[in-house]
């Protein structure tokens, strides 16, 4: 007779107590996801998003693009995206866990990562109230735009990013974030 084995929960506390030694480590929901240092192409595709996203955030005053070590907190869990976009803190004294929840989220996945970011952490972010969430996949050199109570849109060429109270649209040519 085959019997379930509990899965350990994992807290916060337990979380922070990890060492650090070069792994990102982030808790979802009681799930502790490890996942080793990022690959150059993953890195390219960060910096090349933030090039394109940069300008358009700090024009239209939508707060600050944010890299790892910045991380979402909601209910228990916390997350180190790869970019997200939200307002600074109002409290210059503030934490994690009272900061303004991000208006875009992205992911760039990996085959280590893609089970996580298309299932826990997708969820987490809908459920944090994240406005826009996308998933980077190198590999089919697309974006997945994850958007409340919409179907998910993948694209291959450009994605239009309208983020409340901006305007014109931004349009994201995906050449411009894999490359040639």
């Amino acid at each position: 007779m085959h019997m379930a084995t509990a899965t350990k929960r994992w807290t916060l506390e337990e979380l922070h107590s990890l060492p650090d030694d070069g792994n990102k480590y982030e808790l979802v929901r009681g799930e502790l996801f490890v996942t080793p240092p990022p690959t150059d192409v993953h890195e390219t595709i960060a910096a090349r998003l933030t090039e394109i996203l940069a300008p358009y955030v700090r024009e239209h005053r939508l707060g600050h693009v944010y890299h790892p070590r910045a991380v979402m907190r909601f209910e228990g869990s916390e997350v180190e995206p790869d970019l997200m976009m939200r307002q600074p803190h109002p409290n210059p004294e503030g934490s994690w866990d009272d900061a303004p929840i991000p208006i875009l989220i992205v992911e760039i996945i990996s085959d280590s990562t893609r089970r996580r970011d298309r299932g826990p952490k997708r969820s987490l972010y809908m459920d944090a109230g994240v406005a826009e969430y996308w998933i980077v996949d190198a590999g089919t050199r697309t974006i997945t735009a994850v958007r409340p109570a919409q179907d998910d849109l993948v694209v291959r060429d450009q994605l239009i990013w309208a983020p409340a109270g901006a305007e014109p649209a931004l349009v994201v040519q995906l050449a411009d974030v894999f490359g040639p």
